[in-house]
């Protein structure tokens, strides 16, 4: 039996006093590292945001246009009448399908409060300064203690390279038709396909502001980074509250890659050139 910590010799094991060959050379270099396909950005349905359109991962593209609502309690009887055949009309003319999305997010009265809280410094009347003093405090008080909620409206707008005869055909499939399909599928866009779709997608958001402007809803299309934060504060509900995301302008880089001795070089560079 071997000693405690220690392992027998195998016939690989080099014995002392008996020559060692010399280690043989590698076949090649290694292979690159495979993509998890339990990590998390596999899950994810959308693959880029570039030019105000998201790129799905199955190749097709969606734009997003954001509403502003209208009281529609307040209308008249003729008002209501006129609203309604404006939307069935609107309705009625598209010829592709559309997404309505209402989303309730809840309301941060955080920066409001440090807003009130700096004007209070600086004000010199006494009487005022009691006041917003208890104004403060109703606000935080009403903050803990409800939900002040906020809703936003949207309308998703796809396109379909294929056409959108191919898109039913692929939910008519069913669950067990999208299992089939490999999760890892790589999807490639050529450049041909992807003006016709920023075009397409032009026309039918044209033709859904102006349907939207019937009715007397204002309607904006959402840009790149206007894309970036609501799918931020769609996936991270409750980060999205504490943590915002950054602003875009001062990323200089969408995608940082690693390399080789890079930083170590930028810094002797910088080093050289400071002496």
């Amino acid at each position: 039996m071997p000693p405690n910590n220690q392992f027998p010799l195998s016939a690989n094991t080099p014995t002392a006093g008996a020559p060692t060959a010399a280690p043989a050379a590698p076949a090649g270099p290694a292979p690159a590292p495979t993509k998890n396909p339990n990590s998390t950005q596999s899950t994810l349905l959308l693959s880029e945001i570039r030019d105000n359109i998201v790129i799905m991962a199955d190749g097709t593209f969606r734009a997003v246009v954001a509403c502003k609502s209208i009281n529609f309690d307040l209308m008249s009887e003729r008002e209501r009448e006129g609203v309604e055949f404006s939307y069935q009309n609107f309705l009625n003319s598209l010829n592709y399908p559309i997404q309505i999305l209402i989303r309730s997010q809840r309301v941060d009265i955080g920066p409001y409060i440090d807003h009130l809280t700096e004007i209070r410094r600086g004000q010199d009347n006494m009487l005022l300064s009691v006041l917003m003093d208890d104004y403060i405090n109703f606000i935080d008080q009403l903050s803990q203690e409800a939900n002040i909620m906020d809703k936003s409206f949207f309308i998703a707008i796809p396109y379909f390279p294929a056409g959108d005869m191919s898109n039913l055909k692929d939910q008519a499939k069913g669950f067990f038709g999208k299992l089939a399909k490999p999760k890892n599928a790589i999807t490639k866009i050529d450049t041909a396909t992807y003006e016709k779709a920023k075009s397409e997608v032009k026309n039918r958001v044209d033709a859904v502001t102006s349907g939207l402007f019937q009715l007397g809803v204002q309607s904006v299309q959402l840009n790149t980074k206007e894309l970036g934060e609501l799918y931020y504060n769609v996936y991270n509900p409750d980060t999205a509250v504490r943590e915002p995301l950054g602003n875009f302008e001062d990323v200089t880089a969408m995608y940082v890659k690693k390399g080789a001795n890079d930083a170590s070089t930028a810094m002797a560079a910088e080093l050289g050139s400071a002496a």
